[in-house]
């Protein structure tokens, strides 16, 4: 019996100890950090401290991630163009390309020194925009048009204009001139349109 109550008192001081606790406990306030028990050998946490209470006045917002809300750049809106200009922008023809082409056709050649007796004597800035019809991927497209307007590029400054008033872009298949699924709308849609570079 001796020997049972030897192994039960160590065991019953040790409950005893964990559920009265081993420091003496004090009422804290809910803006207070908790002080660290003398007998503790471990670090105790960092306090926590209530948030500060809000007025009934001030509307409460949940903040947002910063990734939720992107930051648009302001764009300026483009000047609009002169009478003179619009006029220009009007007397420039297209040119259209073969299926699945760059290269220039005597057509094309054709228009473009065409244009070129419209644009050497001003100094206005021209941007090229090379399109496609519907068919092929919308990568290969996107390459296509721009080697378009490249060709057409190349060509204006071979007959005389400066590459700086000159500037490209393609836009694949994605600014369709006419909508249709026959060759009829397809060969419209393969194309290089000029406009003012502001």
């Amino acid at each position: 019996m001796k020997n049972i109550l030897k192994r039960l008192v160590p065991v019953l001081c040790t409950g005893v100890f964990i559920v009265s606790g081993c420091a003496k406990q004090q009422a804290v306030k809910s803006d207070q950090a908790v002080a660290p028990s003398a007998t503790t050998q471990q670090a105790a946490p960092a306090p926590v401290q209530a948030p500060a209470p809000v007025s009934q006045a001030t509307p409460t917002t949940t903040a947002l991630p910063s990734t939720a809300i992107k930051a648009e750049p302001i764009q300026s809106q483009p000047a609009p163009l002169t009478q003179k200009e619009a006029a220009l922008v009007g007397a420039l023809e297209k040119i259209y390309f073969d299926f699945d082409s760059d290269v220039l056709s005597d057509a094309a050649r054709k228009t473009l020194t065409d244009n070129y007796a419209k644009l050497k004597g001003s100094n206005v800035k021209i941007r090229i925009e090379g399109n496609c019809d519907e068919r092929g991927s919308d990568e290969y497209n996107l390459a296509l048009s721009e080697r378009r307007a490249q060709a057409a590029m190349k060509y204006l400054v071979a007959l005389g204009i400066p590459a700086s008033r000159l500037s490209t872009i393609g836009y694949g298949e994605e600014k369709p001139a006419v909508s249709g699924h026959d060759e009829a709308a397809w060969s419209k849609n393969r194309r290089d349109e000029f406009s003012i570079n502001k």
